[in-house]
């Protein structure tokens, strides 16, 4: 019993030292502003838009293709 509450306080030292460091790095990060932010999923949504409608036009013409080779 007396090797599971060790291991069981490893467990928690090594649990708080991780909690302790990832603090301090969050400490470090440069967080966002809402309009850096805003900006930032705009150009992504416009991105995904663009992509979508090319490879809808890609499959629209493959399939076309396939079914002309196909019959």
């Amino acid at each position: 019993m007396d090797r599971v509450m060790d291991r069981v306080k490893v467990i928690a030292e090594k649990s708080k030292l991780f909690l302790a460091g990832s603090k301090v790095e969050l400490k470090k990060v440069t967080w966002p502003t809402p309009k850096q932010t805003l900006a930032s999923t705009s150009v992504v949504i416009i991105v995904v838009i663009i992509v979508s409608a090319f490879l809808g036009i890609v499959d629209f013409g493959l399939t076309k293709i396939v079914k002309l080779v196909l019959g």
